[in-house]
């Protein structure tokens, strides 16, 4: 019987299997190249996602089961990866993890874990930072007191204290009891210890509280934060005043002439003041009204109005009309008297009282020559 020897077929597929069969790698050719964390701060509660970056750096392939990430501080929401098949050399993976924040304040290490097969584990931990810092913001232009119906000017600031940017940064005022305009206004992105200022006109109809909701976004994720402003009524001491002063009354026929001055004792500019007799005065060409125009704090100016007043009538009340830097009317009155006026008319057939008594002294003054005169010459 002869001997079976293996023939040179079998060795020839051995070396061909060789041949094509990839070499390989090492299990430290596979390293972390970068990991990154979006937002980059989260906030208690906050979604967000962890990035892994891997790189074969050898020369060969090496064969990956799954990765995944175990949690700490964070927890993984979405479906870890079972299988991830062959990293070729020189060539990167990029991992994603969903996440959410179920931890306070503090920085955490959650570990990716990369199964390189027969080759062991490649494990790296991954820093998330959780922090609850809000966005703040604060009143910083308002009325020293706020009237029924009147527009005032009310300026948000909004600061970032936080330790990463925010994003879609806007506030909207809330509540019953005003309007306002805009009704919501836009700032947009802010980096770290940096701040926008926005500015609304509102105009209150009733004491109440206006709430200012400062709505953002870091990440994926919509935060708000309140600033709750009180609304209640009162006198605003910087407004303008109109005072009106040095009045004198002439009466001509049967019209009344009144002039004087008109001085803003306010800290705020009076627009279109407009002066004008009230009822029961009846005003009459040719000074119905006189337009004084704008009177700025501390100005003055000289006025002129003319009207009638029935039988009787004792007292009249000037009118000043004038509006605000937001247009807002306001209106006050001064009484004046029609008793004390000068100019009175001549009486029946009779002459003014100051021409009378001038006719008297000038007579006095004659008669006082005259027996001068006659007594020298005696």
């Amino acid at each position: 019987m002869g001997t079976d020897r293996p023939g040179p077929v079998p060795a020839l597929l051995i070396l061909a299997c060789l041949l094509v069969s990839p070499a390989l790698g090492a299990p430290g050719d596979v390293t972390v190249t970068s990991v990154a964390v979006d937002p980059e701060v989260l906030m208690p509660g906050d979604e967000g996602f962890v990035t892994v970056a891997v790189q074969n750096t050898g020369p060969s392939t090496v064969p990956l089961g799954g990765a995944r990430l175990y949690e700490d501080g964070v927890v993984p929401t979405g479906e870890p990866y079972p299988s991830v098949g062959n990293i070729g050399a020189g060539l990167s993976r990029t991992f994603t993890f969903a996440v959410r924040a179920d931890a306070p304040d503090g920085t955490y290490y959650p570990r990716f874990s990369l199964d390189l097969r027969e080759n062991g584990t490649l494990s790296h931990p991954v820093p998330v930072r959780v922090d609850g810092t809000p966005l703040s913001a604060s009143v910083v232009e308002k009325p020293d007191a706020f009237v029924e119906g009147r527009t005032a000017a009310i300026t948000v600031l909004v600061g970032n204290p936080r330790p990463n940017a925010a994003s879609a940064v806007q506030v909207v005022p809330q509540g019953p009891g005003f309007s306002v305009t805009p009704s919501s206004a836009f700032i947009g992105a802010l980096e770290p210890d940096t701040s926008g200022a926005v500015t609304f006109n509102l105009t209150p109809a009733a004491e109440t509280n206006v709430t200012f909701q400062v709505v953002w976004r870091n990440g994926i994720n919509t935060r708000t934060a309140d600033l709750v402003l009180p609304v209640a009524f009162g006198e605003d001491r910087r407004q303008a005043d109109p005072v009106i002063t040095n009045v004198e009354v002439v009466m001509e026929g049967d019209v009344y002439r009144a002039t004087g001055d008109v001085m803003n004792a306010g800290l705020e500019p009076a627009r279109s003041v407009l002066i004008t007799p009230g009822a029961p005065a009846t005003p009459t060409d040719p000074f119905r009204v006189y337009v004084v125009g704008t009177l700025d704090p501390d100005d003055i100016s000289t006025f002129e109005v003319t009207f009638t007043a029935g039988a009787g009538v004792t007292e009249v009340p000037l009118v000043v009309e004038y509006r605000d830097d937001d247009g807002n009317l306001y209106t006050a009155a001064r009484p004046i008297s029609l008793e004390n006026r000068t100019g009175e008319e001549e009486g029946d057939g009779g002459i003014a009282v100051p021409a009378a008594v001038a006719v008297v002294l000038i007579v006095a003054a004659g008669l006082v020559i005259f027996w001068y005169i006659r007594r020298r010459r005696r």
